[in-house]
């Protein structure tokens, strides 16, 4: 266990520097800032629609005369929060949380503060014989679930009653004008809780708590409540920033009829009646977003069966053998390795970061199920589909590959995650957790959601987002699988990969999970995947800047300014093409013959497949890129030189991100073109870019003593 880890910790050390505990714990305080801003914005709007909006109008502490009902439920929410933790952990356990609060708040504050009347409301609108249901008409209007929040009501009433002493009487009893015209059938009250003579000494005492405990991290929990210490949406998590672009530009890595010729002409700019679109657009909240994905979750996945439906336990059945057994084994394996649910006493240890420890029990063992629920969904639509397709005749080799379901499972579960916007397991959790690399996860995504017609839109856009990271950076580090196909079907950049060691290594078994699950060290990510190891000093790293900028620039560069873009139809039949192949051809060994017949091996259909890909995104940002620098009539002679170091100089892209090759090709273009446009021009306009991140362009350096000049290195 000692040697296993050293090794854990020399991996993290060589991704994340030596301080990598600071930058794990860096990332996760991002999250949690996110979440908590997310939270705050929704119970500041959610009491607006319910009570007065004087109260929160005021900062808090101020002096007023009307009691602050707000900071009264902020702060007995951060008292739940304070007192089980493992149940907001996530966004939508938090929305529960503050509905329950607002529940609460309903039932004790004064009814002359509420900003409706019972009658003909449109805040209670769940009615029944003996009045309004409040907690069905809040759980229509916030989309949560109705039995977690009666759960969550539970926890909040022991809570009070343990925290201010006093006891939860049946509503029904209870005869006060806050209830009039409500039906109190399992609604609990509490005398003195928001009483005229007792509210500001119960408020008190909350603040109290709060002043000791609502510090998590070096973070005051408190500030949340004022508008200055918000972030703003389009920088918190799920923000919708830019919605037509991104929703734009995922049709258009989604569609097969979407030509590398439309992605360098069509502007990406937002709908205005000018264009013939709407000025209107519906802003998605990153709680309107998790909620109602959580709906769907709830809705149209948890009501499914936990175990193989009976077409698919047939389909399973129908193969050289049996395979249903080792289908469910595998799940729970699988999933047990990204959702623990096992004690450290029952592991024989202490446990990880995206464990037990994190996360309790019964919320692992519910997001469990819904992956696997959703892993079957999937599974036989794929398997209905690929049984229709003519090139199979058999679906045993697919059925029966180890990847394929795991990659299967993780994007499940991936999704899981994401519908709950979880703190403490942000991507690539679920790849480290199984063993598999960013490339064996791009090759699901595109078939997942074309099989899962259901899928929420926010949903479609996160994978989106998933995809376009595999593409741009994540695929082409050190490890990846990517590396094990390009070596079969580009035999010439069998040397440099060799000699850079970028080979990944073999999957780890099923019984190399269950007994990675047992020597987890506290605190740790279950696998860390392997990242660039260092680059040598001498002016043969492939990462070198001079290379990128220098070598076969005149015949690549040149070449490209006078090739015409390329031809409509002939990557429309490609693309197309690509799309018949079936799913074995992908995810089979890359040196086996392609089943569909012809001389490829399954790596050429593979990178065949993910090169498409990569010009895509890359046709997407160069147009946007041009669009920026205004020079949009370079945009073809950009892209064409993208594709030529892509088709001749792949090595160019092992260890790096695709930005910074789009980066020296408009740069090459503008030397080669005579154009008034430094490199530093350039980066400051790509900094605007969306997808940007600092450590792309960090990488960077401009020489100094000519910083509009065309001296430039990359320090590594």
């Amino acid at each position: 266990m000692q040697q296993i880890s050293l090794k854990i910790e020399k991996i993290l050390e060589s991704r994340y520097g030596r301080d990598w505990e600071g930058h794990l714990e860096l990332k996760q305080l991002e999250s949690l800032v996110n979440l908590l801003a997310d939270a705050s914005r929704f119970y500041r709007k959610a009491y607006n629609e319910l009570f007065s909006s004087s109260t929160t109008d005021q900062e808090p502490g101020s002096a007023t005369n009307t009691p602050d009902y707000f900071l009264f439920g902020w702060n007995l929410f951060l008292m739940l929060r304070s007192r089980s933790q493992e149940l907001f952990k996530d966004l939508v356990s938090c929305i529960h949380g503050l509905v329950a609060v607002l529940a609460i708040l309903l039932i004790h504050v004064p009814a002359k503060f509420r900003s409706f009347t019972i009658e003909g409301s449109s805040h209670l609108i769940k009615q029944s014989e003996k009045g309004a249901d409040i907690i069905a008409s809040l759980c229509h209007n916030y989309h949560t679930s109705e039995e977690r929040l009666k759960e969550m009501m539970d926890k909040s009433h022991r809570a009070i009653e343990d925290f201010f002493g006093v006891k939860a009487l049946s509503a029904s009893k209870c005869k006060t004008e806050n209830l009039d015209k409500i039906d109190t059938d399992g609604l609990m009250c509490f005398n003195g809780l928001i009483d005229e003579e007792s509210f500001q000494l119960n408020l008190e005492k909350l603040e109290k708590l709060c002043d000791s405990n609502s510090w998590e991290w070096e973070l005051d929990l408190k500030l949340f409540l004022c508008n200055d210490y918000i972030p703003s949406a389009e920088k918190s998590s799920g923000g919708s920033t830019n919605l037509g672009c991104s929703k734009r530009a995922f049709e258009t890595l989604a569609s097969p009829t979407k030509t590398i010729k439309n992605m360098l002409t069509v502007p990406c700019s937002p709908p205005s009646p000018v264009n013939g679109g709407s000025v209107k657009i519906v802003q998605m909240t990153p709680v309107t977003s998790a909620m109602t994905t959580a709906k769907w979750l709830r809705e149209v996945i948890s009501s499914l069966p936990d175990k193989p439906s009976s077409k698919l336990q047939q389909l399973l059945s129908s193969c050289d053998r049996d395979l249903t057994n080792d289908v469910t084994k595998r799940v729970s394996i699988v999933l047990e390795a990204i959702f623990p649910t096992k004690s450290a006493a029952d592991r024989g240890g202490s446990i990880g970061l995206n464990c037990a420890n994190a996360f309790d029990v019964p919320w692992a063992e519910a997001r469990k199920m819904e992956a696997s629920k959703l892993y079957y969904r999937v599974l036989e639509a794929i398997c209905r589909a690929e049984s229709q397709n003519s090139s199979v005749n058999n679906l045993t080799p697919l059925l029966s590959n180890e990847r394929f379901h795991r990659c299967l499972i993780a994007c499940s579960a991936e999704l899981v995650l994401a519908t709950h916007k979880t703190v403490i397991m942000m991507f690539p959790a679920v790849l480290e957790s199984t063993g598999l690399t960013a490339f064996d996860l791009s090759k699901i995504i595109e078939n997942f959601v074309r099989h899962e017609e259901t899928l929420p839109r926010e949903l479609k856009r996160h994978l989106n987002s998933l995809e376009e990271q595999l593409l741009e950076s994540m695929a082409w580090e050190k490890g990846s699988s990517l590396y094990n196909s390009l070596i079969v079907a580009r035999p010439s950049l069998a040397s440099e990969i060799n000699r850079l060691g970028l080979l990944a290594e073999p999957m780890p078994s099923l019984d190399e999970l269950v007994e990675r699950q047992n020597v987890l060290v506290e605190g740790l990510p279950a696998t860390p995947s392997k990242k660039r190891a260092a680059a040598p000093d001498d002016n043969t790293d492939p990462r070198s800047p001079k290379r990128l900028c220098n070598e076969s620039r005149n015949t690549v560069v040149e070449r490209n300014l006078q090739t015409p873009p390329p031809k409509q139809s002939h990557i429309v039949s490609a693309n197309l093409k690509a799309k018949c192949h079936p799913l074995q051809s992908t995810f089979a060994s890359p040196t086996v013959s392609n089943p569909v017949g012809g001389n490829d091996k399954c790596a050429d259909i593979t990178v065949q497949i993910f090169f498409s890909k990569i010009l895509k995104l890359a046709a997407i940002r160069i147009r946007n890129l041009c669009e920026r620098i205004q020079y949009v009539e370079q945009t073809e002679r950009v892209y064409n030189v993208f594709k030529q170091i892509l088709d001749q100089q792949a090595a160019l892209f092992f260890n790096r991100h695709i930005d910074q090759i789009i980066l020296c090709c408009l740069y090459g273009v503008a030397k080669v073109c005579q154009l008034e446009l430094s490199f530093r021009e350039i980066l400051n306009n790509y900094k605007s870019e969306p997808q940007c991140k600092p450590e792309v362009f960090l990488s960077i350096y401009v020489g100094t003593r000519n910083r509009n000049g065309p001296s430039l290195s990359w320090c590594h």
